[in-house]
């Protein structure tokens, strides 16, 4: 393989469900100015695609090899902090998938390590390429929705079979994953909820262990949410209903944004609500609304975006889009969250990051599940990054 003086050489750790589209999209030139220079898995049938790519069994020897830029990490989620922080400690660019660790102590641990400025550290949260997210942040930051009053976001259609949980012993245990649906489907929805609204900073959560699978962790998840100015919302997501449903609401002074079936819709209060009831002299009146109606904004190029994002940060000075530093706020809102089912009270952020560290690891000592795994078969999903 011959690498031009002006591309940027990337080293893929782990080569599974996304790691093998991270391949597919390097060595097929989608991502310009990068090239796919090493990849790593510890199972040899998995690389076996990427000839002409040089190939490692361990994480350590890829990180030694001599020429790289950078490395992407798409690896089960304990890894990512451990990986994370070898790889800037030699001094590489790093982008690692989602969530940037399990717990809130492994993710400090890991932004603790990137010291240096000049080196590149982003997530991966493609949602944030998202047409419809980035009107709804357009919005929300014209201050067009005005203060927060609520936020209702149900997130069920992340369906998953008893075969995707078999597919791979790490899947839905404490020791491997360190969580559920929180921990691996919806990191996107708690980075834009975060990014959208803001965290939270109480949370009452009611998960679901094993619900509508044979898996030690949540399949479920009923979250009630207070934010610092009086504004509350309802989480609700499960890997286990089918037909799903994907339904965002916020609710502020100025109006409400719904997102529902690729469709925005933003009722704008002509007049404040709460100015308007303060002023209005009749008992059953509310502000007038005029609708706007958003449609066929698209879904943005996701993980390509994303990298070519990383790329054109590393070459070009441009402002990432997922900054790693960010990707804190998901995992602490996970953790919370876990924290209060486990707990069975509501739970104050920011949390304790050591305390919960050792809550996890006492359910990893204590499980006796026993996980069956099985040869995945079908297309792989990519909904699910892992």
């Amino acid at each position: 393989m011959t690498i031009q003086p002006d591309q940027l050489r990337i080293g893929l750790i782990g080569v599974g469900n996304m790691g093998s589209f991270y391949a597919r999209e390097l060595t097929a030139g989608t991502i310009p100015r990068a090239v796919l220079a090493a990849v790593c898995d510890e199972d040899p049938a998995r690389l076996a695609p990427w000839t002409g790519v040089t190939q490692y069994s361990s994480a350590e020897a890829l990180l030694n090899h001599p020429t790289l830029d950078a490395v992407l990490i798409a690896t089960p989620h304990y890894a990512h902090t451990t990986l994370g922080i070898a790889a800037l400690d030699k001094g590489l660019h790093v982008l690692v998938d989602k969530p940037i660790s399990v717990h809130k102590a492994d993710a400090v641990r890991l932004l603790a390590a990137h010291r240096n400025p000049q080196q590149i550290f982003a997530a991966m949260f493609n949602q944030r390429t998202d047409g419809y997210f980035l009107k709804i942040k357009e919005l929300v930051d014209a201050g067009s929705l005005g203060e927060l009053r609520r936020v209702n976001w149900i997130i069920t259609n992340w369906f998953r079979t008893d075969a995707y949980y078999a597919s791979g012993g790490w899947r839905a245990t404490w020791a491997g994953e360190g969580g559920g649906v929180l921990l691996n489907q919806c990191p996107h929805q708690l980075d834009m909820l975060c990014w959208l609204t803001g965290t939270p900073e109480r949370v009452d959560a009611h998960c679901q262990f094993g619900r509508y699978h044979d898996i030690e962790v949540e399949d479920d998840v009923t979250a009630y949410l207070e934010y610092a100015n009086g504004a509350t919302g309802v989480f609700i997501t499960s890997t286990g209903e089918a037909p799903g449903t994907n339904r965002l609401e916020l609710i502020g002074e100025g109006g409400k944004v719904v997102l529902e079936a690729d469709t925005l819709h933003f009722y704008r209060n002509q007049t404040p609500m709460s100015a308007f009831s303060r002023t209005t002299t009749e008992s059953f009146a509310a502000p007038e609304v005029s609708v706007e109606t958003y449609d066929g904004l698209n879904h943005g190029e996701q993980h390509v975006g994303v990298l070519k994002n990383f790329v054109a940060a590393i070459l070009d000075g441009a402002p990432l889009i997922a900054p790693a530093a960010e990707g804190l706020a998901s995992v602490e809102l996970a953790n919370a969250m876990l924290l209060s089912a486990f707990e069975r009270r509501p739970v104050e952020l920011p949390i304790d990051a050591d305390a919960y560290a050792k809550c996890l690891q006492q359910r990893i000592a204590a499980s006796t599940h026993r996980k069956k795994t099985a040869a995945p078969s079908g297309p792989s999903d990519m909904k699910g990054s892992f």
